[in-house]
């Protein structure tokens, strides 16, 4: 599996658009996305994400980027930690 694909990201899309009875192509036109650009990215095949995309994500769905996203830990590894 190439490196970019081999990530744990979680997107949490799905959850947040039930939680605000919105649909895909709805939060698509809102943010001015195409629908197939904004599926990759629900479907987690996203190779990256601009910030002007988060940022509208974000105030369209009245979230923080921690909404959207989460990492998982590897199995026997600790969650990292900052200081």
């Amino acid at each position: 599996m190439p490196p970019e694909d081999d990530h744990r990201v979680e997107v949490h899309l799905d959850r947040l658009l039930v939680e605000r009875d919105m649909t895909l192509t709805e939060l698509a036109n809102r943010i001015g996305l195409t629908l197939a650009n904004l599926s990759i990215l629900k479907n987690g095949r996203a190779r990256a994400i601009r910030f002007s995309t988060l940022t509208a994500l974000c105030e369209a769905l009245g979230c923080q980027p921690g909404d959207l996203f989460t990492v998982q830990t590897q199995a026997g590894h600790p969650p990292a930690t900052t200081r």
